[in-house]
C-alpha cells in the first residue's frame, strides 16, 4: 500500500501561536499593547533615576565651583546649558539637582500615602463616629488648595527639606485618605472577608491579611500620578525659599534664581523649567497608563 505522508506543521506558525501557553500570550500581548509615548516616558525617568543615583556618570563638574570670569555665559561647547550668574555650571547643576528635587517629591508622596492609609482605614474600621469626624476633616482640609495648604504646614513647622516633604504629604492625605476609606468599605462587605469573620479569625489578622493589601492597591497606583504633583508643589516651595538651602542646586531653587535673568540670561530659569515639566509629564503619563491597566484588570 502506498504510504500518504502528511505534513509537519510549520513551526511559528498560526498553529505554533494557537497551542502557546496562555500566559505567555498574555505576557506577549501585554507588551505589544503599551504605546510608544509611555515606552518613551518609562525611559526617559529611568534616565532622570539614573542621573539622581549617579550624576558623576554624565558630567565630572562639580555643581558648586565659582567661577566669576565664566559669569552668566550662554549655552556652549564648554558648558552645554551655559552658567549662572556665579559662573557655576548650568548643566552639572541641573543633574546634580535631580536627587535632591526626586527625594523630595518621592518622601512627600510616601507621607501623603501612609497617612491616608492610616486615616482611611481608620475611618472604615473605627465605627461611624470615628468616620463622621475623620471625613468631615478630610471635606474642609480638601476645601483648601493643596499648595495653600502646604504653605501653612510649612508656616507651622518652619522651612527646611524635612518640613517641606512634611508639609506636601500632609496636604494630600486627604486625597489618599478617602480613596483607602472607599475601598475598604467595598472590601469589608466582600465575600471573602465575611467568610473569615464566620471562621473565627481575629481582626487584625483579616484586617492586615484581607483588607489592608486590597484596599491598598489601587493607592499604589494612584500615588504614581501623585508623585508628579508631589513634584511640581516642592518645586513651588523651593521657588518661594521655603525648600532647601542654598547652595542646593534642587530644580525650584534653580527656578527661583533664574526669575531675575530672564532677560539678560533666560537660560538660567528656562532649562531647571524644562527639567521639572518633562520630569512630570514622564510621569503622568506612565501613572495615567498604569491606572488605565489597573482599572481594566479589576473589572475584569
Amino acid at each position: 500500500m502506498a504510504r500518504t505522508l502528511v505534513p509537519e506543521p510549520v513551526t511559528g506558525g498560526p498553529a505554533a501561536a494557537v497551542s502557546a501557553p496562555p500566559r505567555a500570550r498574555r505576557r506577549a500581548g501585554a507588551f505589544t499593547s503599551v504605546p510608544p509615548t509611555v515606552v518613551v516616558a518609562g525611559a526617559l525617568l529611568l534616565l532622570v533615576v539614573l542621573v539622581a543615583v549617579a550624576p558623576g556618570l554624565f558630567t565630572d563638574v562639580p555643581p558648586a565651583a565659582i567661577h566669576p570670569l565664566d559669569a552668566l555665559k550662554g549655552p556652549s561647547s564648554a558648558h552645554w546649558l551655559g552658567t549662572d550668574q556665579l559662573g557655576r555650571d548650568l548643566f552639572s547643576r541641573i543633574l546634580h539637582g535631580a536627587r535632591p528635587s526626586l527625594l523630595l517629591g518621592f518622601g512627600s508622596t510616601v507621607v501623603a500615602v501612609a497617612g491616608g492609609a492610616v486615616v482611611g482605614l481608620a475611618a472604615a474600621l473605627g465605627g461611624r463616629a470615628a468616620d463622621g469626624v475623620l471625613m468631615r476633616l478630610a471635606d474642609i482640609l480638601l476645601a483648601l488648595p493643596g499648595l495653600l495648604l502646604a504653605l501653612l504646614v510649612v508656616t507651622v513647622l518652619g522651612t527646611g527639606t524635612v518640613n517641606v516633604m512634611l508639609a506636601i504629604g500632609i496636604a494630600f492625605v486627604p486625597g489618599y485618605a478617602r480613596l483607602v476609606r472607599a475601598e475598604a468599605l467595598v472590601v469589608r462587605r466582600s465575600g471573602y472577608v465575611e467568610s473569615a469573620v464566620a471562621l473565627g479569625l481575629p481582626r487584625h489578622r483579616i484586617v492586615l491579611l484581607h483588607v489592608l493589601p486590597n484596599a491598598l492597591a489601587p493607592l499604589l497606583t494612584l500615588a504614581t500620578v501623585g508623585f508628579g504633583t508631589a513634584l511640581i508643589s516642592a518645586s513651588g516651595l523651593s521657588f518661594l525659599g521655603l525648600g532647601p538651602a542654598a547652595p542646593s542646586p534642587e530644580w525650584g531653587a534653580l527656578l527661583s534664581a533664574g526669575r531675575d535673568f530672564l532677560q539678560t540670561a533666560w537660560w538660567i530659569g528656562v532649562f531647571p523649567g524644562a527639567a521639572v515639566t518633562t520630569t512630570v509629564i514622564a510621569v503622568n503619563v506612565v501613572g495615567r497608563h498604569a491606572q488605565q491597566r489597573f482599572t481594566r484588570r479589576s473589572d475584569r
